[in-house]
């Protein structure tokens, strides 16, 4: 993964952020790219294995911050991601020394991933994890619209706007729907709230500005440089704003607690992309990013076996809606011997 010297491509895998981020696109040579291979079943499995693990990301900082301040979670868990980047892109080759016109796409790319990452620990501490999953996903449907009418660099097609309201409505239905209090019964072991829910659908927009920037941002900072920097200085702002605003407890870290650290540091920051980067480099994004339609669903099913989030029937439709979505707006060509339209 490489990125050529200079300019880094628009197209390149992505960190996590909060969620399964569908990458903007291959990350390229320079050369005339090639006719994707067919996607091999080893493939499909690892690429459903990233889904189900960024699936499993809100459930992680549910357990987390039980014991922890949500802000101090980002600040480890993306601590733990800049480590992981580190030895990435020494292995890489990729220097890490910051140009001349790069400070500028760093620290706003580390601005919006401190204000997304902060709403999305805030809105899953303050919902469910099954809400966390479903709302972080609706960042495409901000994507589309951005990027058709505000940079113009993609073309919002009839398939792309079917899969946006389709998204959009499951979305809203819950929050109009399965965001209401229960009225009897046993009550789930975490309450949602419209509030958490607001605040989770704030952070899946602003995660659709974050992936339009980024496409932006790595036409002048190469890709594993963008990413590991945005890391550093993301992590240190978790810690000021911690350090400031809240109250973290050495009690705190509790076995539960280090286990969701270590799975969103280590597996989602380290795992997954490693595995995504090694995939971009033999397969077309597309054939990728389909995959990803899994996320919401992986999400809701962690959430009811270990949290015991109920189940209701507007979730349910809504996680397939927004899955539908995401396989409309993502899918382009994924059969062997077609070429992929730029």
């Amino acid at each position: 993964m490489k990125p050529p010297a200079g300019a880094a491509p628009e197209d390149a895998p992505q960190s996590d952020s909060s969620a399964r981020v569908i990458p903007p696109a291959v990350e390229s040579s320079g050369t005339i790219p090639k006719i994707p291979e067919s996607v091999s079943g080893s493939t499909a499995a690892l690429a459903l294995l990233t889904s189900a693990l960024w699936g499993g990301t809100p459930t992680a900082i549910r357990f987390t911050t039980d014991t922890l301040p949500p802000v101090m979670v980002a600040a480890i868990r993306f601590g733990l991601a800049a480590l992981f980047m580190l030895a990435w892109v020494r292995f890489e080759g990729v220097g890490l020394r910051i140009q001349k016109g790069q400070w500028k796409p760093i620290l706003i790319a580390s601005a919006m991933l401190f204000v997304q990452i902060v709403t999305f620990n805030i809105g899953v501490a303050t919902s469910n994890s099954s809400h966390g999953s479903l709302f972080i996903n609706t960042f495409l449907f901000w994507v589309g619209p951005i990027e058709h009418f505000v940079t113009r660099t993609d073309r919002l097609t009839w398939r792309k706007a079917l899969g946006l309201l389709i998204a959009g409505v499951a979305s809203f239905g819950v929050l109009a729907a399965d965001g209401r209090p229960a009225s009897g019964g046993v009550a789930a072991r975490d309450q949602v709230t419209l509030y958490g829910d607001l605040i989770l659908l704030c952070s899946g927009l602003i995660l659709g500005i974050k992936i339009v920037y980024t496409k932006h941002a790595v036409r002048t900072v190469e890709p594993g440089k963008l990413i590991y920097w945005h890391d550093v200085f993301g992590t240190l702002l978790f810690l000021v704003y911690s350090f400031s605003f809240e109250s973290t407890r050495l009690g705190g870290f509790t076995t539960p607690a280090i286990i969701g650290l270590l799975y969103q540091g280590i597996l989602v920051g380290g795992l997954c992309f490693a595995i995504q980067a090694l995939q971009l480099k033999q397969y077309s994004a597309s054939q990728i990013a389909v995959f990803s339609a899994s996320t919401p669903l992986f999400g809701i099913l962690f959430g009811w076996l270990l949290r015991g989030d109920p189940l209701s029937g507007w979730l349910l439709a809504a996680a397939a809606g927004v899955a539908w979505g995401i396989l409309l707006v993502t899918r382009k060509s994924i059969f062997p011997g077609r070429r992929q339209r730029a």
